[in-house]
């Protein structure tokens, strides 16, 4: 099932994710079901909190990078309670965009090559499991999500200000995405 991303200014995506068991309800469709939502919507990651899920899982499709000699190549891989223990080497920018931020791509410096440890779909546990490069800068993205932080955390003060415009934009709705997507709910204000 197709399911809504949860747009920027959602509270949802401000919250650092709680751990899960192999007893979470409906797991293996909720993976089923990310997958899904992110191919629709052309992505190469997606974290539970952008279908408005608290969770510490995400998920990644890497047949649309282009990895060359990596175990990862052309797969799809969960990530269930990942943690990131270690982040090395010189800062490099690439341009990022995120589902919850249509229309926004942003030049981001994040390291090159990460440890990370977590369960996968299958619960089998990997623990300080290095990655670099292209992988690691797709993992680390979404581990933001997973700590409650967008990529656009991650800019400038400057560039955060001349956004400022366009993401109060998203947060309200007027946004065009390919997919649906759920917007935070509007608060009236009560008359005294």
């Amino acid at each position: 099932m197709i399911l809504p991303v949860t747009a920027y200014g959602h509270p949802t995506l401000k919250i650092v994710g709680e751990d899960i068991d192999a007893n979470y309800p409906d797991l293996e469709k909720l993976i089923d079901d990310m997958f899904e939502t992110m191919e629709v919507a052309d992505g190469v990651g997606l974290a539970a909190h952008q279908i408005n899920k608290a969770i510490r899982l995400f998920v990644i499709d890497t047949t649309l990078l282009k990895l060359e000699n990596s175990p990862y190549t052309d797969q799809r891989h969960t990530f269930i309670n990942a943690r990131i223990s270690h982040e090395e080497g010189e800062e490099w920018g690439y341009e990022e965009g995120c589902l919850s931020v249509p229309g926004i791509h942003e030049m981001v410096k994040r390291k090159p090559v990460i440890t990370i440890s977590y369960y996968d779909r299958e619960w089998n546990y990997h623990e300080n499991v290095k990655i670099d490069g292209m992988l690691a800068r797709v993992i680390q993205h979404e581990y933001d999500h997973i700590e409650g932080k967008l990529f656009v955390e991650r800019l400038p003060n400057i560039r955060r200000v001349l956004l400022k415009g366009k993401l109060r934009d998203i947060s309200m709705g007027k946004t065009e995405a390919s997919y649906r997507m759920l917007f935070p709910k509007k608060t009236t204000k009560k008359k005294a």
